[in-house]
């Protein structure tokens, strides 16, 4: 189905700003970091609260991007410009002018959103295929993907990608549609009022799944029943509403016609048999035409909710019910993200090879972009089954889309992708391998050479790529540190949110990103347009440098030698102390460099770094003459977090400003103030100046313990269980004999220890870890690489069992807490020999 520019002004009634040729459109693009196909790319230029789209109309036309979609003609003033004519006809032209992207076509509209979502709506009521839509708080995109495996069979199905599921995640994968497919998966979700209302226009739903309601995105609602009959406006022009007989009561009384499941005889599905078989569950249905059982693969009440759903959407699709058992038999848990960690030979491992299709992969080259550890990048890729499309054409645009991702070599594994290796190499011009299968891999993995790359591994289930995955991967011990890049951007846009639009945002990533990582958060940062990065010493920015960050590094504790690394890999200094100034001035001189760019740090009451106040009036009287630039002047508040020391922050923030603003008439030209922390961004947001210093609050912390922001720790570590003991009354617990044991005590040893960041302070049953959803205490003293805990009366554990030390079930700051301390220790305490795992 084509699309010309020009049909999509009429569409959109918009006006041409200039129009220059009637292009063909087959991409919607949003984001200039996701730009693939330039010539066939429409750029919707969206305004957010901190972002205008137009700022990046010169930078996608230098890439070769010719059709925008804008609010404002190119370099206006974003001041309330009025809007274009409207008109019935159809767009119109606006008076000619000098053209500010020679052979381009830009459609002005009121609300480049609106006009996004209406092109959707309208490719959408292009097709009169059956449309299952699938809205609630929980479970949205594991029902979508197993219904894709419970139907793959019957039709050709196109779905949205991960979890597209807002505003502008559903007009993206609506455009998606194409003739060949016979049946569409899309979620959508909402956080505010009024916004369901905007997707059901664009989706069109005939088969709707609510799958059920919680607290998540509540915020913007008064109640759950508001949030809930918000969600359920969806549905309002759906044949069927599919929901579980919880739902029901509430489901009536907003939907003509309920299909509904449960345990009570008056579901539509009656769930007459729910019985654990120790790893699977048996099910036993009846309607009233049919009945049966089958056994679901899984034990957990989620699991089976979410496959339920499943199972009544393929009833209510006719699908046979001996079908249903032998296909939900089949469905395995899904891997819900992308997980980077280390390889091989100085290697980094993208894994995301639970599925293979279009959308996800053009998801997962863009993680694979955002790396610069590595020059060299390979994709691993199996064949892309059941898409409906014919295979020159698929795989020619699998072609397309590495060679605009720079891929380096592509190792492509399966028989209709080998096929297909002529198709692929009129596009991509990298090193190609091609091999018939898993087991072929493995035979000639030494003769592929992986060394210093970074390898993104894209796979259909079947092809069970976890093989490939283990043989790649650097194998160290069982602790690992789990950090989700989700979250971490999440709280990133939580923070900006109470910023002005004019505040720039320093992200400190000093001490390992507070044992987080170094250049994995980088890239993450860097990606999301952070302004500055912040670390400790000259060779974590050196790092950085090496790991491919271009954006600029300020070095926090500069040392009086090494300057040249200073100039070599593009590094700031914090100068804090006239010793210092002296000797970097004294260098500079010698090496004929004038302006160098520093940052000056004020003592107004830390009493750690900067200049003290009895040295300002030098200060004054020596920069104006040192061959240097300022780029910021600050200074750090001592109690940010606490109330009760409000007044000492006032006198620390009036002393600085006083002195910024002599410095800065001084120099003659203005330089970037600072002064708010994490705490202070939410406390004191009359402090917000010209930057801010995002820190803890970045992982997930709340430093001010406000309440006031939604954050999600970053990081979970996990061990696993090494052996399991049954003592007897009075045995005694590793060293010194400090753990008794009483009559009938479990323990189970894990593999973590002082060594590896787990305090002794936890050690007898200060601190205690997550096992099979219950707190497990230490018992005895912390080893080196090791600790024990009392599992006595916990149901099911094993060894080789995962414990979580922090993370989602138990927070760092309360394992802070126990180990009486402060959550910046746990997390950088963590040791580099624990393996990081990065996803999202």
């Amino acid at each position: 189905m084509t699309y010309t520019i020009g049909h999509i002004a009429s569409i959109v009634n918009g006006n041409f700003l200039q129009s220059c040729s009637d292009d063909p459109i087959e991409h919607l693009l949003l984001d200039s970091r996701r730009l693939i196909f330039p010539a066939t790319s429409l750029f919707f230029a969206l305004r957010g609260p901190r972002r205008d789209g137009g700022m990046y109309l010169e930078e996608l036309y230098r890439r070769g991007v010719r059709n925008f979609v804008v609010m404002d003609p190119p370099g206006a003033q974003q001041d309330g410009a009025p809007g274009p004519r409207q008109d019935p006809a159809g767009p119109k032209q606006d008076p000619p002018g000098p053209l500010k992207f020679p052979g381009s076509n830009i459609i002005r509209v009121p609300d480049t959103l609106v006009a996004l979502q209406r092109l959707a709506a309208c490719h959408r009521a292009q097709f009169s295929i059956p449309v299952i839509a699938i809205t609630g708080s929980n479970g949205k995109t594991i029902v979508k993907e197993w219904l894709n495996e419970l139907l793959e069979p019957d039709y050709s199905i196109l779905r949205s990608p991960k979890s597209y599921n807002s505003q502008t995640g559903v007009p993206l994968s609506v455009w998606q549609l194409q003739p060949v497919h016979t049946l569409a998966i899309f979620e959508a979700g909402i956080s505010r009022r009024r916004e369901m209302e905007r997707l059901e226009a664009i989706l069109k739903p005939t088969i709707g799944i609510f799958t059920n309601i919680g607290e998540a995105h509540s915020e913007g609602f008064s109640s759950l029943a508001e949030k809930a009959a918000e969600k359920l406006k969806l549905f309002d022009g759906a044949d069927v509403l599919i929901c579980s007989g919880e739902y029901r009561p509430l489901a009536v009384k907003y939907h003509p016609r309920i299909f509904s499941w449960g345990k009570e005889e008056n579901n539509d599905i009656w769930v007459h048999t729910l019985e654990n078989l120790g790893s699977a569950t048996k099910v036993g249905i009846k309607t009233h035409s049919l009945s049966g059982e089958f056994i679901l693969p899984f034990t957990d009440p989620a699991s089976i909710e979410n496959a339920m759903h499943g199972v009544a959407a393929c009833l209510w699709l006719n699908v046979p019910p001996e079908k249903i058992a032998v296909r939900v038999g089949q469905l395995a848990p899904i891997a819900m993200r992308l997980e980077l960690k280390s390889g091989i030979n100085h290697c980094s491992i993208i894994n995301d090879s639970y599925s293979a299709d279009l959308s996800s992969l053009g998801i997962a080259l863009d993680f694979l972009s955002q790396q610069h550890q590595h020059r060299k990048r390979t994709v691993i890729l199996s064949d892309f089954l059941e898409t409906g499309r014919p295979a020159p054409e698929l795989y020619g645009e699998i072609g397309r889309a590495l060679q605009q991702r720079n891929v380096n070599r592509l190792i492509a594994i399966g028989e209709q992708i080998s096929a297909q290796a002529k198709v692929i190499g009129e596009w991509f011009s990298g090193e190609q391998v091609y091999l018939p299968s898993v087991a072929a891999f493995r035979q000639d993995i030494h003769r592929l050479h992986f060394r210093d790359e970074t390898i993104l591994l894209k796979g259909a289930r079947v092809f069970e790529f976890e093989e490939i995955d283990r043989l790649l991967s650097e194998q160290i011990h069982q602790t690992i540190l789990e950090i989700d890049l989700d979250a971490m951007a999440g709280n990133l846009r939580a923070y900006r949110q109470l910023l002005q639009p004019s505040t720039r945002l320093m992200a400190m990533v000093k001490a390992f990103a507070y044992g987080s990582g170094s250049f994995e958060i980088a890239n993450l940062l860097q990606f999301h347009g952070v302004d500055y990065l912040g670390v400790a010493y000259a060779d974590e920015g050196m790092a950085l440098r090496k790991g491919g960050i271009r954006m600029p590094i300020i070095i926090m504790n500069t040392g009086n030698t090494g300057f040249d690394s200073l100039v070599q890999y593009n590094l700031e200094p914090v100068i804090y102390s006239f010793p210092l100034l002296r000797s970097l001035e004294k260098w500079l001189k010698r090496q004929g460099i004038a302006a160098f760019p520093i940052h000056i740090e004020l003592d107004t009451g830390m009493s750690r770094l900067g200049f003290a106040a009895d040295e300002w009036e030098e200060l004054l009287q020596v920069l104006p003459a040192a061959p240097l630039k300022v780029q910021s002047v600050f200074s750090h508040f001592a109690a940010s977090e606490e109330a009760q020391q409000d007044a000492f922050s006032q006198h620390q923030a009036a002393a600085y400003l006083e002195m910024a603003g002599r410095m800065e008439k001084t120099l003659g030209y203005p330089f970037i103030k600072h002064l708010a922390n994490s705490a202070a961004i939410v406390r004191m947001p009359q402090w917000q100046l010209d930057m801010v210093r995002l820190g803890i609050g970045l992982y997930g912390v709340d430093s001010a313990g406000t309440q006031q922001l939604d954050l999600q720790e970053v990081s979970t570590l996990k061990t696993t269980i090494a052996q399991i003991k049954h003592l007897h009354d009075g045995d005694t617990i590793g060293y010194n004999r400090n753990g008794i044991a009483g009559r009938g005590t479990v323990i189970a040893t894990v593999r973590i220890g002082y060594a590896d960041g787990y305090s002794r302070n936890l050690g007898n049953g200060a601190g205690k870890m997550w096992v099979k959803g219950r707190l497990a205490p230490t018992i005895g003293s912390i080893s080196m690489d090791l600790t024990m805990i009392d599992i006595t009366g916990i149901p099911d554990v094993g060894e080789g069992d995962e414990v979580v030390v922090f993370g989602k079930e138990l927070s760092v700051s309360q394992l802070a807490a126990w180990a009486q301390t402060i959550p910046y220790e746990i997390l950088t305490g963590v040791s580099q020999r624990v393996k990081r795992i990065y996803f999202e």
